[in-house]
């Protein structure tokens, strides 16, 4: 099914060595000072946090000092969690779950919900692929336990496939979108703003999208370390996060201009990205708790957890 050994969140010897270094450099006090203010160490997903909270100017009188760290996708932010690297940082639904499941202490302290058209299957637009169907007895790269990963599993299951008809290539997204472009893999299932990016610039095609297979749903998760000594902070971050959300979403030209240049990409690739997701924050009540456990039961019953997880206790109210 796929071609690289067992999945495992813990960090090599040596890396493990480095982010411990650093990470006891930072253990103490309990709220880590720079020039004798807090620390937050926050873990971001190709800059997106830092773009909404820059362009809805929403930093300003900050009472602590941010030190941003920047990751491709959600499986590296969760081994920096994992290690106690960086206190927090965004991540989608399914790549939670994988995180949990594999025993990172994290709880999601906020939820927001975007359209799910931007997660989605590409192929070249010269592919021979036609549908989801047509993917049998090819090959996929996308991030192990990613929404990516989430939503192409639902995709074969409505196609009536199983996963086992595909050949997986567990990739980062830049070297996942190399792969398709060359054509050493068939096809490529990403998310906003790759995707963006993909159909505006470089002229692949979605084949399959995440609406009706996937919640929608992302989090900002935190360590438990951090949830207890920095609670404080993470509740104001989450505070000027949601209000960035709402004034992006009414500003959205401005706004796409400071994601462009963050993290790097044409401006009507991140205004393209932006537009679709319509991305709202929302309450953890029981409706997004139902969801959430959903999808641990797909994930599930995919072969990718070793036992059912019991989501409820994954998340905690600042």
């Amino acid at each position: 099914m796929n071609d690289e050994p067992k999945p495992g969140l813990a960090v090599n010897r040596g890396r493990r060595a480095a982010l411990a270094l650093g990470t006891a450099a930072l253990a103490a006090p309990a709220l880590v000072r720079a020039a004798g203010r807090p620390v937050l160490h926050a873990g971001d997903q190709k800059g997106g946090l830092r773009a909404l909270l820059e362009s809805a100017d929403a930093l300003k009188d900050l009472p602590y000092e941010i030190q941003w760290t920047e990751f491709p996708a959600a499986a590296p932010l969760a081994e920096a969690l994992n290690a106690e690297a960086v206190d927090s940082g965004p991540i989608g639904d399914a790549p939670l779950i994988f995180a949990l499941a594999q025993g990172v202490r994290i709880k999601a302290f906020a939820a927001n919900r975007s359209d799910a058209y931007g997660t989605a299957v590409i192929v070249r637009g010269d592919s021979p692929i036609r549908d989801a169907a047509g993917l049998k007895g090819r090959s996929v790269a996308t991030n192990r336990g990613s929404i990516g990963h989430y939503v192409t599993l639902r995709t074969l299951a409505a196609a009536g496939l199983k996963p086992s008809d595909v050949q997986f290539r567990f990739l980062t997204p830049p070297d996942a979108k190399l792969a398709l472009v060359s054509g050493a893999v068939d096809a490529w299932a990403t998310w906003e703003p790759y995707t963006a990016v993909a159909e505006s610039v470089d002229g692949l095609r979605v084949l399959s999208n995440g609406r009706g297979l996937w919640s929608g749903l992302s989090y900002i998760a935190a360590t438990d370390t951090a949830l207890r000594d920095k609670r404080e902070l993470l509740a104001d971050f989450s505070q000027r996060v949601q209000r960035a959300q709402a004034w992006a979403n009414g500003h959205m030209g401005e706004y796409a201009q400071v994601q462009a240049r963050i993290i790097g990409i044409p401006v009507p690739a991140a205004r393209l990205a932006f537009e679709r997701r319509q991305t709202r924050y929302v309450p953890i009540d029981a409706a997004v708790i139902a969801e959430q456990q959903k999808a641990a039961d797909f994930y599930l019953q995919a072969g990718l957890l070793p036992k059912r997880l019991d989501v409820e206790g994954t998340f905690t109210r600042l």
